[in-house]
């Protein structure tokens, strides 16, 4: 089974050799056989929240489910470079210690490469950076170097989860935590608590997100304040109304909502803290993609046209892409498959390196080839550069 495969696809596999039937995973799942049938086939989209209860019908994480982005030789052995350097988490390099203004550098380059969605040049930098990051830490023993240390994992966990690399994905928000603990820094320690929570996302685990998420806000009010205390909640709120939505718990996903868009009245633009984003365009796009999974499509493709009139130029590629992604989800949902197909290309466009990997986007060009739109240049160009078979 080829990695870059569909979910849909991939739940077909899967289920074959376990030999299992349609009808059999799918009172597993608590779903129809016909939704299962259809989500196989191609006729719907496979859903996070289907997939995750899929996923554990099957016994696996939901990253495990959607499989392991397709690489490279050179991306596999810069993989497993990274690998070799989260292990080394508690052994310094012996060569010189690095200076620290030369590792804010780097250290914001490698922000700057996962904002604007450059995932392959991002995997490039981050061994090296990771292995310097770490020896500072360890020699000077300053805040400063254990925060830059935790910020680095943050990185990691996140080129980790866009790849589904599910055991970078388990352990580099734990590395993230232990560098915020070796000189505590309460702002590092809930971002890290933010990432940890994602953790169970990519698992198909959101309960136990959620409480991750809650005892992370707890945190943040008891020790922070001012605009500290509203960066930290708005993330963390963040987080929980797409733990929320991926639950189907519309009252739990407003509670989120509402208190992120509180949070975010603190700040005029989106602001950047330790390689977490938050403010009112950001909270916007978790917003369209919460009520997407809450299977509300009309106020996704709305809140799109109004993204579209203002704050969308103020977003990164990492966020521009899954906007349109989810409204290309959306309109399919909606039964427009011409502009379903226009916001995937847009999603292409502004993030190549992520439209290519990402699951929902797979899954979005897996059905509108499968619902007779083979004819399509454009898409059967975009199955090609994704590894989908026709």
């Amino acid at each position: 089974m080829a990695s870059g495969s569909a979910g849909g696809e991939r739940v077909a596999v899967l289920r074959k050799a376990r030999g299992l039937t349609q009808t059999a995973l799918a009172r597993r799942a608590g779903i129809s056989t016909s939704l299962l049938s259809k989500i196989e086939v191609g006729d719907r989209t496979l859903s996070p929240e289907v997939a995750a209860a899929i996923a554990q019908a099957l016994r696996m994480t939901l990253g495990a489910l959607y499989g392991e982005a397709e690489l490279s030789e050179d991306q596999s052995v810069r993989l497993e470079h990274l690998r070799t350097a989260v292990r080394r988490f508690d052994i310094p390099d012996q060569t010189a210690v690095p200076e620290e203004a030369g590792l804010r550098g780097e250290l914001d380059r490698a922000v700057s490469l996962r904002e604007h969605a450059a995932l392959d040049e991002l995997l490039r930098m981050l061994p090296g950076l990771l292995t310097r990051a770490t020896t500072y830490a360890h020699a000077v023993v300053s805040s400063t170097g254990w925060a830059m240390l935790a910020d680095v994992y943050s990185v990691v966990y996140a080129l980790a989860a866009r790849h589904r690399w599910m055991d970078l994905v388990e352990i580099a928000p734990a590395r993230q935590a232990w560098a915020a603990a070796q000189q505590p820094n309460p702002l590092v320690a809930v971002c890290a608590g933010r990432d940890r929570a994602g953790t169970f996302l990519n698992c198909g685990d959101f309960d136990g997100g959620l409480t991750v998420v809650d005892r992370a806000i707890m945190a943040a009010e008891s020790t922070l304040s001012g605009p500290d205390k509203a960066f930290a909640a708005g993330t963390l709120h963040l987080r929980g109304m797409t733990l929320a939505g991926r639950l189907n718990d519309r009252h739990l996903a407003q509670r989120h909502i509402r208190a992120a868009w509180a949070a975010a009245t603190e700040f005029p633009n989106d602001v950047r803290l330790h390689n977490q984003i938050f403010g009112p365009a950001n909270t916007a796009t978790h917003v369209l993609a919460t009520e997407g999974d809450l299977g509300r499509p009309r106020e996704v493709v709305r809140l799109a046209d109004e993204l579209a009139s203002g704050e969308i130029r103020l977003l990164p590629p990492t966020r521009l892409g899954p906007v349109h992604i989810n409204t290309a989800r959306a309109r399919l949902d909606l039964g427009d498959r011409d502009g379903a197909e226009d916001s995937l290309l847009d999603a292409w466009a502004v993030a190549p390196q992520m439209a290519r990997i990402h699951p929902m986007s797979l899954e979005v060009l897996r059905v509108l080839i499968s619902l007779h739109r083979r004819s399509s240049p454009r898409l059967v160009k975009l199955a090609r550069q994704a590894g989908i078979n026709l």
